[in-house]
């Protein structure tokens, strides 16, 4: 029997972070030895998040991962959840992901990724440790999905009514998001899968794997008393770039793959309907390489609120992954924001310090630059003519 394994929770983070779950109403979620602290903090520095303060808990990492993996039925891979901006979030996930690729090379690794924002900036070296850290996974991972904090910040306030969203709204949101993406590999029914399936629906290239994520519906619990949510709505709001996970104009891309997650009471001849109407409502062009269809699944678990939390309860909901031309404007934001601080070598001593060359810096720049000529050239059309066909399989 295959099994999904529960991502054990390595946290380099304060002692007094990790004692919140240790003690807090999630406690039972975790096994207590699957939580990890480290030392010394990484100071939102690549550097020492992949050089000098991974090497004093990467062992007990690896030996974290290898317990759960022997313990698994039929491991086929793994889910990690991180930020690009930070030290840790960065520099340690890249060496992880390189030591995973040597223990498990056949695995499916997925990662869900916090994407720099602005407005909820917590250092100004962002840019460089995003870009360090995509360049040194980018041949590693096999499907990345991003969330964008100002883009969630902008769900919470326009649609929400949360005024002064907090990272624990974010957080929240996210995770609802999570669970929608996750649920084929959780529940029984028309949609089980597993991890491969990902990067199989949505990966036409091996580098050209971030797919843009939407949710519906977004309503606070006051609104979902008196808001119909139809199977058109749903289905509409996946294509509203109000309703995306990072902040990229979807319209003036083009689709390679576009995967829609249907969760709760839904009728499979209301969801082909639906995909009917806003194929005709909406701008969705796809590139004339790929099939211009639309994955569907419908599971029959209904999605659940966080009790007191921003989201009313519903009985159905929607989650579309769509792997977009459109990525590369998100791109093109980080690579000018390294560009800005590289060229008068900012902040450079605090990563040469810690052992960086010059050298990683200029090829991960190249590296990225490429990432965005990628990007560009697979929506280049080959043909005049392309098929309209909708595929409503399994996912």
């Amino acid at each position: 029997m295959q099994q999904s394994p529960r991502k054990s929770l390595q946290k380099l983070v304060q002692q007094q972070d990790l004692n919140v779950i240790r003690t807090g109403v999630y406690q039972r979620l975790f096994h207590p030895d699957s939580l990890l602290t480290g030392i010394e903090d990484a100071a939102n520095n690549f550097a020492r998040g992949y050089i000098t303060m991974a090497w004093q808990v990467l062992n007990s990492v690896t030996d974290i991962v290898e317990k759960l993996a022997e313990n698994c039925d039929g491991l086929q891979g793994f889910n990690i959840s991180h930020s690009f901006g930070g030290g840790t979030g960065s520099g340690f996930t890249a060496l992880l992901m390189q030591i995973l690729s040597e223990h498990f090379p056949k695995k499916t690794k997925i990662d869900f990724v916090i994407y720099p924002s602005p407005k909820m900036s917590s250092s100004m070296v962002e840019p460089y440790n995003s870009l360090l850290t995509t360049h040194l996974t980018l041949e590693d991972m096999d499907c990345s999905f991003m969330f964008d904090n100002e883009a969630i910040y902008r769900i919470c306030q326009s649609k929400l009514s949360c005024k002064n969203p907090s990272f624990s709204n974010i957080n929240r949101i996210i995770a609802q998001v999570l669970s929608s993406i996750s649920a084929p590999l959780r529940f029984d029914g028309t949609l089980r899968t597993d991890l491969t399936s990902f990067q199989t629906n949505l990966v036409p290239y091996p580098r050209i794997h971030f797919p843009v994520v939407t949710y519906a519906p977004f309503l606070p619990p006051e609104k979902m008393l008196r808001e119909t949510v139809t199977s058109l709505y749903l289905t509409s709001q996946c294509f509203l770039p109000s309703s995306q996970m990072i902040n990229c104009d979807t319209y003036s891309g083009k689709y390679m793959a576009c995967c829609i997650l249907y969760r709760g009471d839904i009728v499979p001849s209301k969801v082909n309907s639906a995909i009917q109407k806003v194929k005709s409502m909406h701008n969705v062009k796809f590139v004339d390489w790929c099939p211009t269809g639309f994955k569907v699944g419908i599971n029959n678990s209904t999605p659940h609120a966080v009790p007191g939390g921003d989201l009313g309860s519903t009985t159905r909901a929607v989650c579309s992954l769509s792997n977009t031309t459109a990525v590369r404007d998100a791109w093109a934001r980080l690579d000018y924001k390294f560009d800005l601080m590289f060229r008068k070598r900012a902040f450079l001593h605090w990563y040469l310090s810690e052992g960086m060359t010059m050298d990683q810096f200029t090829d991960t720049r190249e590296n990225l630059a490429c990432l965005e000529k990628d990007y560009e050239e697979v929506g280049f059309d080959t043909k005049s003519d392309s098929d309209d066909d909708i595929k409503d399989d399994e996912y």
